[in-house]
């Protein structure tokens, strides 16, 4: 009888560590009907969720330009991050979806060939809710992302102000129209995405309706004014400047916001260590 209490004892104690950790599932498949090719995507999903039947707040985390589905899981850590975020109570368990953006800027193309934005909204998020025990209103869904992805996860709150509880933006690729206008070297990053050739004035209409200082001033305020922000870019941050400037706006407009300037650069370095704070920052919406 001892034995046998013994290996109970074992065996649930084992149990009660393994259901501490998160499980992540890398490169998975999604077949569109609006993109041509499978999208690709990496999920976490947190303790215990293969054995219970709860259901979890959703993130969706976007990697930067030139990255894929991988990074997060690969240099961000998020298993890690979340983990320990749920053990000490800081971050809500929830499910965090890392999907592959290519170097779309999460937008659709301005000629429409390769409609991202659509499949990710129209497609990708109820097959994610259908596939997974996801709770699907707005208040327990957020959007976060690095870089580009932080560009599109402004951009996707903005453009879906119904859809997304919270945006966090760490390093945010947001860039003042003056400087692109100015410069022939974002050519190579934007162009075939926001123009065939770049206009003669330097900013596409196209650029105008997704860069997320623009639609600070084009989309409704109220409706801006639904979806909490937080924004992270470093003081030796290229894109410091930007990111200024989106603050700057959001203070004049009347937006409420969480604006942070740390020492640091554009690095991974910044953003493994950025992210715990945008979680928490996600989940205080999330536990109410």
């Amino acid at each position: 009888m001892k034995k046998i209490l013994f290996l109970s004892l074992i065996f649930f104690y084992t149990l009660s560590l393994f259901a501490q950790t998160g499980k992540v599932l890398e490169s998975l498949e999604f077949t569109s009907k609006l993109v041509s090719s499978p999208v690709k995507y990496s999920i976490y999903l947190p303790p215990g969720y293969d054995i219970s039947e709860r259901s979890y707040p959703v993130v969706y985390l976007l990697h930067g330009y030139s990255d894929d589905e991988t990074g997060w899981v690969q240099f961000g850590e998020i298993d890690r991050i979340a983990d320990r975020g749920i053990a000490n109570g800081d971050i809500s368990s929830s499910i965090i979806v890392m999907p592959d953006g290519k170097v779309t800027w999460y937008c659709n193309s301005y000629d429409g060939s390769d409609p991202w934005e659509d499949m990710f909204i129209d497609e990708f998020i109820p097959y994610i809710e259908k596939e997974y025990r996801v709770r699907s209103k707005k208040e327990f869904r957020a959007i976060a992302g690095l870089s580009m992805g932080g560009f599109g996860a402004l951009m996707l709150a903005m453009h879906h102000t119904d859809m997304f509880s919270t945006s966090v933006a760490l390093s945010a690729g947001v860039i003042p129209d003056k400087i692109i206008a100015n410069s022939t070297e974002f050519d190579h990053y934007f162009g075939k995405i926001f123009y065939d050739t770049k206009p003669e004035n330097g900013v596409s209409d196209h650029w105008k309706a997704n860069n997320p200082l623009d639609l600070l001033e084009s989309v409704d305020i109220d409706k801006l004014k639904s979806v909490r922000y937080y924004i992270d870019c470093g003081d030796d941050d290229f894109l410091g400047l930007g990111n200024a400037e989106l603050h700057k706006k959001m203070l004049m407009l009347g937006i409420k916001h969480e604006y942070r300037v740390r020492d640091g650069s554009h690095s991974w370095g910044y953003w493994r260590t950025g992210l715990p704070a945008g979680l928490k920052f996600i989940s205080e919406k999330f536990h109410r």
